[in-house]
């Protein structure tokens, strides 16, 4: 494909695209080829303003069937292709995200370095993949597009050839033309197996390479050993909220994926380091402790009698071989002659590991100590354990309560547990929380609900006592919104021992995590967790943990109250809970439930911490990782370690930098946005749950009925059987506005606040100077550069009730209308994205690919909807879905 004008300044897309047209051309023949040319040149024309505005209608409707789902595909690689030009490019990256330049900011502030070294010896940064189902691609297509990636790094080098000897720019080609022909669409839904593999994808072949390697470039940074602060998390297998799908099998096959992708790993590595550590005692004195391990590996071959090292890693590798068979249940992948007992626990390797480093670093002045393979190694294991990365589980509020009314029922203790108040409630669940005695008999008979409970809960038991501790943490409650909702979970793990009583200083193996999702949930957040505090068992688990964390939804909290509420309303529940959680004595973590798409917390992770409230980082944050998200942000070691430094330094920043702000204007501006937040709510509310009609009007605009016939997740759409827009989830709710190009959770109701407030002044003060509102304003804002209300109209189209279209869709663009000037005004520019050229040239690049696709969607959803049941048109509409959310990227 020919080039735009708007990306002649990266030569990687103008690269690329050529290639994807050579083979479009080679491929789909001359025809094909010169059709998607024309269509493409047509819709770059109209972009421009010298096409037609009806130009590009009537190049589409040239295509047949077949020739739509190939020009589908082409515009979608190309999309993809743009992707990772740009990603090379670092045109996603946020300047200044490195931990350099944050402790270079930091020192200006008068902060040094050991004072950021003592924050990180407490601290936790904890990415948390999740199986949220927005990511529309196979993993098949991220693969190709991943050795692209390789690929074109070698180029970068002044390569000309591959390792194995292929022309660089051939291997390219070829894999583009893989990417062409392999399936797009997965013919099966998704199971719970299935997305393991794909976090394990990326925990495996990404991060563990990546951490230990950005751990290094910290170490130099700080000039000393970093604290082991930055650890990934995952939910996959373990959240059960709503997906009955997830199991006790399920969670014991993602902790048994994990535990042995880590092993094979060390395995690697040890004996990587065999080959390479050839140090001689013909040549050199061996250390004492080496060669106490050497002799205890039962390694007796004359060829190495005179290396220690050598031999002392053939024991350490006869120990975690060991440690892999009783862990899996399988021989390690390559097996080796000597037996050796296996490790009871992480710490018990790494310090076979240490005791190698240490005499490596005490020789030769140190010549073999700056860290290398086994270096990366040791940090490896301090990251990753056995576990790989901490599973957390998850369960919905009314779950728990009815497992926990039918264990009470079932012992004689409490007939109608779910009558009492909740007074009564926690009083009761407090006297069973205060002895061993369990509820649960192995006699007595239990609902297929509190069976399966009872088994996720016992396996959690058996993988603390298998992988250790780490490897399960946090059990999240979600709707969580009384303190019984919380104890009620402790009483569950007392019944399979990860609750003890031990008098007065109860021990909680796996921590109660309440999930504050609605805005009212937020508002009631802190007066729970001041309840929660208050309890004497709760501090005695506290005091010996030492924090507690609580998680704030963004995806609900949207969806309930809109774009500019729920935004603030997290902000201020955030606010509250640290002078809680100040006045109980008790280190907060904020687990923080972020999306894709703005609308759902997306966004620079960078910017958004940066502008959480003072004082409410502490140095500890989890972050999800949802969707398409996990692969732009993680699809490459390069592209991880960015992100990741990003959010570390953003995190280091966040806990240590002074208060932006005066007292005088946090009080001003949080009185400006109670006005704002009122205003936003008041019109969100009135147009989405006060429009007769308007459930209606959001089902016929947008492809939600269409996007469950994508492959996409094991979890259902919505709730419960119900067609209410409460109990749709809130990924398709959002997904669905982004495929129509409205975008309406990330904006709407914004602009009619922001043209109500009558000082704009104060507005453009707290633009420029309070980093939470230029952060809320800057994803607002790219929101609205992808949205596009002329298309829009077209879906609008799609809704059977012309009336009831009539009524709405008015109301949805004077609403945009409002939110794009009252934006400009604000910020003071006189286009989108003219303070943010890089980012806007980059969505001007897309725009032209999109809007075909969109107006193909349409035609394809009015044909499937009028009754015409040819394969090909569900495909194509699936094809559509795919390539849309591919070129907006964060759109879920």
């Amino acid at each position: 494909m020919a080039d735009l004008p708007s990306i002649t300044n990266n030569p990687d897309i103008r690269f690329l695209g050529k290639l994807l047209g050579d083979v479009i051309r080679a491929y789909g023949g001359d025809a094909l080829y010169e059709r998607t040319e024309a269509i493409r040149t047509a819709s770059v024309e109209r972009h421009r303003g010298a096409g037609e505005q009806d130009g590009v209608d009537l190049e589409l409707d040239r295509l047949d069937l077949d020739e739509t789902l190939d020009f589908v595909r082409g515009f979608m690689l190309f999309s993809m292709l743009a992707n990772l030009a740009e990603d090379r490019q670092g045109v996603t990256a946020d300047g200044g995200a490195d931990l350099a330049s944050a402790l270079d900011r930091l020192a200006q502030e008068g902060i040094d370095k050991p004072q950021a070294i003592a924050l990180l010896q407490n601290a936790l940064l904890a990415p948390v993949l999740t199986a949220h189902p927005t990511e529309v691609r196979r993993k098949s297509m991220i693969d190709h597009r991943n050795r692209i990636a390789a690929l074109m790094l070698l180029r970068d080098g002044g390569a000309t050839a591959t390792p194995e000897g292929d022309d660089i720019e051939e291997a390219i080609l070829r894999q583009i033309a893989l990417l062409w022909q392999t399936r797009v669409l997965r013919r099966e839904r998704l199971y719970v197996t299935d997305e393991v593999e794909t976090a394990l994808s990326y925990l495996r072949d990404v991060f563990l390479p990546a951490l230990p390697a950005l751990y290094q470039r910290w170490d130099r940074a700080l000039g000393e050993r970093t604290p082991g602060f930055l650890k990934p998390g995952s939910w996959i297998g373990g959240d059960r909220d709503g997906n009955p799908f997830v199991t006790a099998d399920s969670l014991r096959a993602a902790l048994g994926k994990a535990s042995e992708a880590v092993l094979v790993y060390y395995l690697d590595a040890v004996h990587a380091l065999g080959a390479e550590l050839s140090i001689s005692t013909d040549l050199t004195p061996a250390d004492t402790a080496v060669v106490a391990l050497a002799d205890a590996s039962g390694d007796g071959a004359e060829s190495r009698s005179d290396e220690p090292y050598r031999r002392a890693l053939s024991g350490i590798y006869a120990r975690l071989a060991a440690t892999h068979l009783a862990l899996t249940g399988k021989p390690a992948p390559r097996p080796g002659p000597l037996k050796g007992d296996r490790y009871a626990d992480p710490q018990a390797f790494r310090a076979d590991l240490v005791v190698i480093a240490r005499a490596l670093a005490a020789g030769g002045g140190g010549a073999l100590s700056s860290g290398g393979a086994l270096g990366r190694l040791i940090r490896a294991v301090e990251t990753f354990g056995f576990h790989l990365a901490t599973l957390d589980l998850r369960q919905n509020s009314a779950v728990l309560e009815r497992v926990v009314a039918e264990l009470l029922k079932v012992a004689g203790v409490e007939d109608d547990y779910l009558a009492l108040g909740e007074s009564q409630r926690v009083s009761l669940l407090r006297h069973e929380l205060s002895n061993a005695r369990p509820l649960g008999s192995a006699f007595a008979d239990y609902s297929d609900e509190t069976q399966s409970e009872l088994a996720i809960l016992r396996a959690a038991a058996t993988a603390h006592a298998t992988y250790g501790p780490a490897c399960i943490v946090q059990h999240i409650v979600s709707m969580a919104q009384s303190v019984s909702d919380l104890l009620e979970l402790n009483v569950l793990l007392k019944e399979v021992g990860l609750y003890r009583p031990h008098g007065e200083t109860p021990t909680a193996a796996i921590m109660a995590v309440p999930l504050f999702e609605t805005i009212g949930d937020l508002e009631a957040a802190p007066e729970i967790m001041g309840e929660w505090f208050s309890l004497p068992e709760v501090r005695g688990v506290t005091a010996t943990r030492g924090y507690q964390e609580v998680m704030i939804g963004y995806s609900d909290s949207n969806k309930d109250g809109g774009y500019l509420t729920s935004t603030w309303s997290l902000s201020k529940a955030s606010t509250a809970l640290k002078g809680v959680f100040a006045d109980a004595g008790v280190g907060m973590q904020l687990f923080h439930g972020r999306g894709g798409a703005v609308g759902r917390g997306g966004g620079s992770a960078f910017a958004a911490i940066r502008a959480q409230p003072f004082g409410t980082v502490q140095g500890r944050i989890r972050i999800t990782e949802q969707g398409e998200v996990i692969a732009g942000k993680y699809g490459t070691r390069d592209s991880a370690m960015t992100n990741l430094e990003a959010m570390a330094s953003a995190t280091l920043l966040a806990s240590l930098e002074p208060d932006q702000l005066s007292a005088a204007d946090t009080q001003r501006f949080a009185e400006a946005m109670d006005r704002l937040s009122a205003s936003a709510f008041e019109a969100y509310r009135g147009l989405v749950y006060g429009t007769e009609g308007f459930r209606t009007f959001f089902r016929e605009m947008t492809p939600i009925a269409e996007i469950s016939g994508l492959k996409i997740g094991s979890r259902p759409a919505s709730r419960t059987k119900s067609a209410r827009i409460e109990d749709l989830r809130a990924i398709p709710w959002v997904f669905s506005w982004a495929q129509a190009r409205v975008m309406l959770p990330g904006w709407y109701g914004v602009g009619q606040a922001l043209d109500s407030f009558e000082d704009k002044g104060l507005l453009r003060d707290m633009a420029q100077g309070w980093p939470f509102f230029a952060a809320t304003l800057a994803n607002m804002e790219q929101v609205i550069a992808k949205s596009d209300m002329a298309i829009a109209a077209r879906y609008a189209a799609l809704v059977e009730d012309r009336s009831l279209a009539d009524a709405i869709f008015p109301r949805i663009e004077a609403g945009w209308r409002q939110a794009h000037d009252g934006l400009l005004t604000v910020t003071g520019q006189s286009r989108l994205l003219e303070a943010h050229p890089a980012l806007e040239t980059s969505i001007r690049l897309r725009l032209p690919y999109i809007e075909p696709l969109n107006l193909l969607q349409i035609e394809l959803i009015k044909r499937r909807r009028a009754g015409d049941a040819d394969e090909r048109i569900g495909e194509g509409i699936l094809l559509s879905i795919n390539a849309i959310a591919t070129a907006l990227r964060n759109s879920g």
